[in-house]
């Protein structure tokens, strides 16, 4: 039998399958579909300490070997969130992470203070790829003193482990990831959405209201194996890989490059019971090639 379960900044997760944060709702949907208690934790949607109605239609667009979202991370706010959707997830066997998100280091800071005492969370993963409003929008994961800043604020408020997701909208990502691990970070994930554009060549005019969007899909990947391979490199926390992850192959591809473990994101939207065909199929890589451990695969490239 092979051995799929990994350690995840001192939890216990069966496989390395974890869902990613902004594609999996709060896992009601998902939960049609499958059991949930098959993946090695499910990552809920970005929550904020208000309620946010998200940015105006359209909010989607298609590209060669993806899709770009402009969602504007709606949810319903930290009190709705710990009353009404992580309830739900407690009936599943899987570790249950709630993504933070926030426009200064207060409101991090505040959404996982209540967060944490809701009891209802595992862990965290704080969202710095959101513009910081006090310091001229520039997001908070691009600078390596605003990621260490919110990092700082995050753990002085949590025993829980955090997990920094970071932007890949960046020249190079060692010093931010540095700068999270030195402020208390349990691990990193990457990459988030590649800032992308789509343009209405008819009414000649930007697709989406914000102009600009996040980009996912297929066609991320060879940019997210890089980024998670500088960045195992950099740093002696862990590791999250994802962006553009539809195989078992895959996912095995992200943790030679130093992943730990990996979320699927796009996927959900085209296959919703695409993570644990995912875990499957790298149960089969794994036994065909006579892997006993996962583990033996992260960070083992051959280089």
């Amino acid at each position: 039998m092979t051995e799929l379960a990994v350690n995840l900044a001192g939890l216990t997760l069966k496989n390395p399958v974890m869902t990613a944060s902004g594609t999996f709702g709060f896992g009601r949907e998902y939960a049609e579909f499958y059991d949930l208690s098959l993946l090695g934790a499910v990552v809920v949607k970005g929550t904020t300490l208000e309620k946010k109605q998200g940015n105006p239609p359209p909010r989607i667009a298609e590209s060669i070997g993806g899709m770009l979202n402009s969602v504007g991370l709606q949810n319903p706010g930290a009190d709705e969130v710990i009353a009404n959707e992580l309830p739900f997830l407690q009936q599943f066997a899987t570790i249950k992470i709630v993504n933070i998100a926030g426009g200064t280091v207060e409101q991090y800071r505040a959404v996982a203070e209540k967060i944490t005492a809701s009891g209802l969370a595992d862990a965290l993963e704080v969202n710095i790829s959101c513009p910081n409003v006090k310091a001229g929008g520039l997001a908070f994961g691009t600078d390596p003193l605003a990621a260490a800043e919110v990092t700082r604020a995050v753990r002085a408020v949590t025993p829980l482990p955090i997990i920094l997701k970071l932007s890949p909208n960046v020249t190079d990502i060692a010093p931010i990831a540095k700068a999270c691990e030195a402020e208390g970070a349990d691990g990193i994930s990457l990459i988030n959405t590649i800032a992308g554009m789509v343009i209405d060549l008819d009414n000649r005019r930007p697709f989406f209201a914000n102009k600009v969007a996040g980009m996912s899909g297929p066609a991320v990947k060879p940019v997210a194996l890089r980024f998670v391979w500088q960045a195992a490199r950099a740093v002696k926390i862990p590791v999250i890989g994802l962006g553009g992850i539809m195989t078992g192959r895959d996912a095995l591809e992200f943790m030679l490059a130093g992943a730990t473990a990996v979320q699927i994101g796009s996927a959900n939207f085209y296959d919703p019971a695409s993570a644990p065909r995912i875990v499957r199929e790298m149960e089969q890589w794994l036994e065909e090639h006579r892997v006993k451990d996962v583990k033996e695969l992260i960070g083992a490239l051959e280089e």
